[in-house]
């Protein structure tokens, strides 16, 4: 007896199906030589850490680091599961081969392996790795069985993550908990949830310590087309002033017009971040919602396997492609002039170079029943996606026209699109479907003739710089595809995925993690931290628990584990020294408790966000004095008020830009040391402040007479 067993009890219903294991019984499908069970995800968990030592169960800082000298799985305390495990292990005890039909990624490796471990068994294992859930899909996936042990660096890398976030979750979290919390509720910490809040805090952060600068623009206008100076931005008035004066008595004189045409490649096929990046701009979905309305296309035949991230299909997949399109009949309007020929076969759509365990997110070509209007939303931007990029490029005329006046060159371009294309698909979409039909058009424009002169109307220009916008969704799941690094260039994006922070199919779950731990809100569809965020984001000295670049580093290491070039007990290794690090630094600290009322973990309490033009400090009617009045170093007349992340000058409003920021050399001052430095010119001695990436013992800081901040270090 061959016993398969699937990841949820829908899936294991299908399998059986296939197999003609037509008989239920509890916990199991079974018939013509197989049985047939599940797991509800996981059933078995790391242990905890009183299941290694019970004087590990209370919090005590003499007791961190805590590594285990082996790390061991137990069942999750839950009679459901329970029974269902003592279910499966019967099975496998009296069976001749097991084989694992769990998700097809590291996920469903690790939670599959750890219950073949748990029941101890030894039996010969294969593998069924399939993309879709489609019919033909499950029975090749049955004709072609892998080998389980083709899969052990898999779950090598799966096991290797778990362990890794054990060790950093349980001691980080203890030990921030213990240092700085003072018994007012568990600072939670992890190895991929701290710096994706970083990302959130720090972007807050920036926009609440914003100073917006005035500049001055000069366009001026001929022929009814906008020409824009190529000097660009000034940043003095009276240059740009002097400039207008100089050109508005003199003519207008073309000097050059060029018309080139250009080609717009299709968009690239969907992997599962830029599905969830596309759902959250259009939508207003979340990650994980999308995620779920995917997952139900995929076990309902509909799509491919969703937990991807590769944008390529494999060049096996060829073949299937006019079949997949003739299947697809309420697109058969879009179809039939890519049927009427051979499909294209583009290096930009099959390149098994790029292909990871499994390929993009495509329609299977089973048709659309039975589905909810968010399914019904997701299917359409799936399918459309995978027509489009079949067609033809989209053919463009860029032109670009330079102008002189006196010896002030302008500029003025334009964009017309000349064939659709691509774009076709887009055009009768529908309104959630337009922003694809057109690309950013720039303005129409006459023809113009080389020499040709004429008047024209100048005018200037007065605009503010602008901060930074809150992350949203799909910004900050593109962040974290990037170790925070800003990206907009597909092909770079694509190199530097090995390098993200967490994988496609964890991003989602990290990001309600934020919600459900009250350190993220959501404001329309940005995200905002909570004051609790905040604190904790500015509590943690150490950068290395902050920092995507070097999270990202850890998961291409993870990658490296299931491609046998890296060992995966180096890997624990390091993450065994780097806690221990961090236990003995955080222990030297001064503790400086958090200010976190118990009942802020309990509510949702978003910062008021407001945008400074010309100042820092909190506009809020929370901003408090501080009890001693303390002249502005700078301007002389207003008082030093307390604003939410920084101390700045009362008279704000009236110009002066005069601010101290909490943070400072990568720690939280005090109020005394920062009202001191304001004051004195010169703080008390701080002690661990990182001062050119090092961490320095003891240092003042100085407010120089250009009211810059300086470290003078102490030997």
């Amino acid at each position: 007896m061959k016993v398969c067993i699937a990841e949820k009890p829908s899936v294991a219903k299908e399998i059986a199906r296939i197999l003609n294991a037509t008989k239920r019984n509890e916990g199991y499908f079974e018939g013509n030589g197989y049985q047939v069970t599940w797991t509800f995800g996981h059933l078995c968990t790391l242990k905890s850490p009183d299941d290694y030592y019970p004087h590990w169960k209370p919090w005590y800082m003499s007791h961190l680091p805590m590594i285990p000298p082996r790390f061991g799985i137990k069942l999750i305390e839950n009679s459901g599961v329970e029974k269902q495990f003592n279910i499966v292990k019967k099975l496998f005890d009296n069976c001749t081969e097991v084989i694992n039909c769990g998700d097809a990624g590291i996920e469903g490796e690790l939670i599959q392996r750890w219950v073949i471990l748990k029941a101890e068994c030894k039996k010969p294992l294969k593998r069924l790795w399939i993309s879709s859930m489609t019919d033909e899909a499950i029975k090749e996936g049955f004709e072609n069985l892998k080998e389980g042990r083709q899969f052990d660096r898999l779950y090598a890398a799966g096991n290797a993550r778990a362990i890794g976030d054990w060790l950093l979750g349980m001691n980080a979290s203890r030990l921030y908990t213990l240092k700085y919390a003072q018994g007012t509720g568990v600072l939670s910490i992890g190895r991929v949830q701290t710096p994706t809040l970083a990302l959130i805090v720090n972007r807050y952060n920036e926009i609440q310590n914003f100073v917006s600068e005035p500049f001055w623009e000069i366009k001026t206008i001929y022929r009814d087309t906008t020409f824009n100076s190529v000097k660009g931005r000034f940043s003095d008035v009276n240059q740009a002033t002097q400039l207008i004066e100089e050109i508005k008595h003199e003519a207008f004189e073309i000097i050059s017009f060029e018309q080139k045409k250009g080609k717009e490649a299709p968009p690239k096929l969907f992997d599962l971040t830029s599905l969830q990046v596309e759902c959250n701009k259009k939508f207003g979905y979340s990650a994980d919602l999308t995620l779920k309305y995917t997952q139900s296309l995929y076990e309902k035949k509909m799509v491919t396997y969703p937990r991807v991230d590769t944008t390529f299909l494999p060049t096996d997949m060829y073949p299937k492609i006019a079949g997949i399109m003739k299947n697809m009949e309420p697109y058969a309007n879009y179809t039939a002039p890519l049927l009427s020929k051979p499909i294209t076969k583009s290096k930009k759509i099959f390149d098994d170079k790029k292909i990871t365990d499994h390929h993009a997110i495509i329609p299977t070509g089973t048709k659309p029943q039975g589905l909810i209007h968010e399914e019904k939303r997701i299917y359409d931007m799936l399918a459309r996606r995978f027509i489009a990029a079949f067609y033809p490029d989209c053919i463009v005329s860029n032109t670009t026209v330079t102008g002189k006046v006196s010896t002030h060159e302008f500029r003025a371009t334009g964009k017309v699109i000349l064939s659709n294309g691509w774009r076709e698909l887009y055009l009768k979409a529908g309104a959630e479907n337009n922003s694809q039909a057109k690309p950013n058009q720039e303005q129409l424009m006459p023809h113009f003739e080389k020499g040709e002169k004429g008047s024209h109307t100048p005018e200037l220009l007065e605009k503010q710089t602008q901060p930074p916008k809150l992350l949203t969704e799909a910004t900050l799941l593109r962040a974290m595809e990037t170790a925070g690094k800003q990206v907009d260039d597909d092909e770079l994006r694509e190199l530097m995925k090995d390098n993200g922070i967490g994988r496609p199919s964890t991003r989602a779950n990290i990001i309600e993690t934020l919600f459900k731990r009250h350190f993220i809100v959501r404001e329309k569809k940005n995200l905002v931290p909570t004051k609790v965020g905040i604190q904790l984001i500015g509590t943690i000295q150490n950068e290395l628990l902050k920092s995507a670049e070097l999270t990202g580093i850890w998961e291409k290491k993870l990658r490296q584990i299931e491609k046998g070039e890296y060992d995966a007990k180096q890997f624990l290794n390091e993450m065994k020294e780097m806690v221990s690090e961090l236990v003995n630094e955080v222990k030297r600290e001064n503790s400086m408790p958090i200010t976190i009322e118990q009942e802020e973990n309990k509510k949702s309490d978003k910062p008021k966000r407001e945008v400074k033009k010309k100042t820092t400090p909190s506009k809020s009617k929370k901003a408090s004095n501080v009890n001693e009045v303390i002249l502005c170093p700078k301007c002389k007349q207003g008082n030093i008020l307390k604003g939410k992340t920084a101390y700045g000058c009362s008279r704000y409003k009236k110009g002066c830009d005069f601010i101290v920021s909490f943070q400072q050399f990568g720690k939280r001052l005090t109020d005394n040391q920062l009202l001191t430095l304001i004051k004195e010119k010169k703080s008390p001695k701080i002690k661990n402040l990182n001062i050119g990436g090092q961490m320095i013992n003891e240092a003042t800081l100085i407010l120089d007479s250009l009211l810059n901040i300086q470290a003078e270090i102490h030997s």
